[in-house]
């Protein structure tokens, strides 16, 4: 397997510190409200990274943090009148709700930042203590200057960042390129901890590195995150870590690309914002989901009502191959023919497309491709019927496929046939016997209207449920 590593960028061969486990940190929301469509891509991107991995028979360790300490979670606690982990326990939780929806798996840990300030205090004060932090009346600020290497991931000069480089006010930092590692308390009403420098809370890039850290070890396999994350949260990562224990933080970076509205950037004042939640409104997750892999994740994507059509579209096709199949299996009987395992054979050239695709920098949309040639050559397989064991033969390279990319999850029941249904569906039968086709019309459409859709094989007749 080839990854684009940011770091070098270029492609490089995927080889693990450890041959039987993967270790992977991606960064995961700050908890003060629903995550949007844009948080969703490395939400998605990533866990099928993971899963492709474990596909391909690794054990995976996948971290992925919940920032439960932020000013924009003391402001929203501040408008709503609660404690801040009110806030965050609350958002956490809807978190979880909305990534259930988008076929995400749970982390191996979801640590919070406030269940390692211990650890995070411990981190900064060694890095005082290396020369590389100091403290100023209760805040601690990194000495940029102090690693050479500075700007190594984002390709960032030091002097043009010095250019554009200024000290907020209230800020006592000795250098502009100086960032914060800890923050001392301002007002009594700010979440605060106890730390050798007074009260205060972490600064944002410190909590990743610990947390890396404590559930990793000094050197992970993969970092991954969005774009927009690269610098400056990545790159102060780096040289935290990298300071703090002499040894290289991450072996491969993995940024993926923006996602713009309609073309245009995303933005509440340009009221084109939209959280998951909103958007399951009119999509199911499942929809949502095919739309972030329907592109190479390093890629831009651009989200519109017409593209999610299309992926919805897309994705009914997938579902109806697996609706029939499943027709099949429960209506065929026998063994496979000859004609029927030679098919089968030939399904192994769409399944070893897939896994060049996905060999191929997690190339998600090429993988998507493979599956709907698999698709049409079941399709043709079983277009006069199958026996009970080509279809479900096929339904295993179909589903074993589909697992990977996180998709066909949600199953689509057969409609419960109660007596009036079934009493329609045998009028109906009796009907296009006589070629009364204008009363079998009349009842198809009448179900219709009830989400019930007919379809007619060889098999007999198929109920789906809309």
């Amino acid at each position: 397997m080839k990854i684009y590593n940011t770091l070098t960028r270029k492609k490089e061969e995927f080889v693990p510190i450890d041959k039987d486990e993967v270790k992977i940190y991606v960064c995961g929301p700050t908890v003060y409200n629903y995550f949007h469509i844009g948080n969703a891509r490395p939400f998605v991107v990533f866990d099928t990274l993971r899963k492709y991995l474990e596909y391909r028979g690794y054990n995976v360790k996948f971290v992925q943090n919940f920032t439960d300490v932020d000013d924009k979670i003391i402001n929203k606690a501040r408008e709503e009148g609660v404690p801040a982990g009110e806030v965050s326990e609350k958002y956490i939780e809807e978190y979880y709700k909305d990534a259930a929806s988008l076929n995400v798996k749970k982390a191996t840990v979801h640590p919070k930042v406030t269940e390692n300030m211990d650890q995070i205090i411990a981190f900064v004060k060694d890095l005082i203590d290396l020369g590389y932090a100091y403290e100023v009346d209760g805040d601690v600020y990194y000495s940029t200057r102090a690693f050479k290497e500075y700007g190594k991931l984002s390709g960032q000069n030091i002097e043009d960042l010095e250019a554009g480089a200024r000290i907020e006010v209230g800020e006592k930092k000795k250098d502009p390129l100086d960032f914060a590692l800890w923050k001392a308390r301002k007002t009594e009403d700010e979440i605060a901890w106890e730390s050798p420098w007074g009260m205060g809370r972490p600064g944002w890039h410190i909590e990743c590195s610990t947390m890396s850290k404590r559930y990793l070890g000094d050197t992970i396999d993969i970092h991954a995150g969005g774009q927009d994350l690269a610098f400056p949260h990545h790159e102060n990562e780096i040289v935290q870590s990298e300071a703090h224990s002499g040894k290289k933080f991450a072996n491969y970076w993995m940024h993926n690309g923006y996602i713009t509205i309609d073309n245009e950037k995303m933005s509440k004042s340009k009221g084109n914002f939209f959280t998951v939640r909103d958007i399951l409104k009119s999509y199911d997750g499942e929809v949502i989901r095919f739309f972030l892999l329907s592109g190479h994740y390093r890629n831009p994507i651009n989200f519109s009502d017409s593209l999610m059509e299309q992926a919805q579209n897309a994705l009914s096709r997938m579902r109806n191959a697996k609706s029939n199949l499943n027709h099949l299996i429960h209506t065929c009987q026998g063994k496979m023919t000859e004609k029927e395992r030679t098919a089968l054979e030939g399904f192994d050239k769409y399944r070893q497309e897939f896994i060049r695709a996905m060999d191929d920098d997690l190339n998600t949309a090429d993988a998507i491709s493979a599956i709907f040639e698999l698709i049409t050559a079941i399709n043709t397989a079983v277009k006069d019927g199958s026996s009970k064991e080509f279809a479900e033969k096929s339904m295993e390279i179909l589903m074993e496929l589909a697992d990977v990319l996180g998709l066909l999850q949600q199953d689509k029941e057969e409609a419960p046939i109660d007596d009036e249904i079934k009493a329609l569906v045998e009028e109906r039968q009796e009907a296009r016997k006589n070629k009364n086709f204008a009363r079998a019309d009349e009842i198809r459409d009448l179900l219709k209207e009830r989400g019930i859709t007919l379809k007619d094989t060889p098999q007999g007749v198929q109920i789906i449920k809309e």
